[in-house]
């Protein structure tokens, strides 16, 4: 089969309508620092790092585009978390599928490799509910990140929404949370810090 879409790769069986392939649940509780997916290229000593997707979608396209570029790279590191293709509200709505098909994609063929995969979860306004959800696993471990959401009352608000139909369909016993925390989605989070925030801390340390 000529490479289509990565289907001489690995075809998943589909779940719903657009046929979005399943990703494991992982329980085991992340423990290691989190480094953006930008940065993976570069670690020093990535067996004690997991890596977040929380980035510009650019900085891990390669990711899509090559994928047996980077299984051994990835492999290195103790977890991944799926990689976070953008579901804006503003994003037509097919566009907004075909990003969710891409994320659940690679999140399903690195775990065919043997990594340990945290799902990252996303949403745009409720209708994206019909589908946004498909191939998410229940009672696992999932990733969101609040940032650029709580800029405005309307932002948080759909949010807000999405965060409470998250936790009612796929009931996670713990959330990875990048960026602010609203005090709504205050339970069973593992907070991590944006890495700028990391960066700043060290060159304050290092300056006292």
């Amino acid at each position: 089969m000529t490479n289509f879409e990565n289907m001489d790769k690995a075809i998943f069986p589909g779940v719903g309508p657009y046929g979005i392939p399943a990703i494991a649940p992982v329980q085991e509780y992340p423990q290691g620092e989190f480094i953006p997916m930008n940065y993976a290229m570069t670690e020093k000593a990535p067996a004690d790092k997991i890596i977040h997707c929380f980035v510009d979608d650019y900085q891990f396209a390669r990711f899509w585009n090559r994928p047996d570029d980077y299984i051994q790279r990835l492999s290195k590191f103790k977890a991944v978390c799926a990689p976070d293709f953008s579901t804006y509200t503003d994003m037509p709505v097919a566009m907004q599928i075909y990003n969710h098909y891409r994320k659940h994609w690679c999140a399903a063929y690195w775990q065919l490799h043997g990594l340990t995969v945290y799902p990252t979860i996303s949403w745009s306004t409720p209708e994206s509910y019909a589908w946004c959800f498909d191939g998410e696993p229940v009672g696992g471990i999932v990733a969101v990140s609040s940032v650029g959401t709580q800029a405005n009352r309307e932002s948080k608000r759909l949010f807000l929404l999405g965060y409470k139909e998250m936790m009612r369909r796929l009931d996670p016993i713990w959330v990875i949370f990048y960026g602010h925390v609203p005090e709504e989605c205050d339970w069973n989070v593992i907070r991590v810090p944006p890495h700028y925030d990391k960066i700043a801390a060290r060159r304050r340390k290092v300056k006292a």
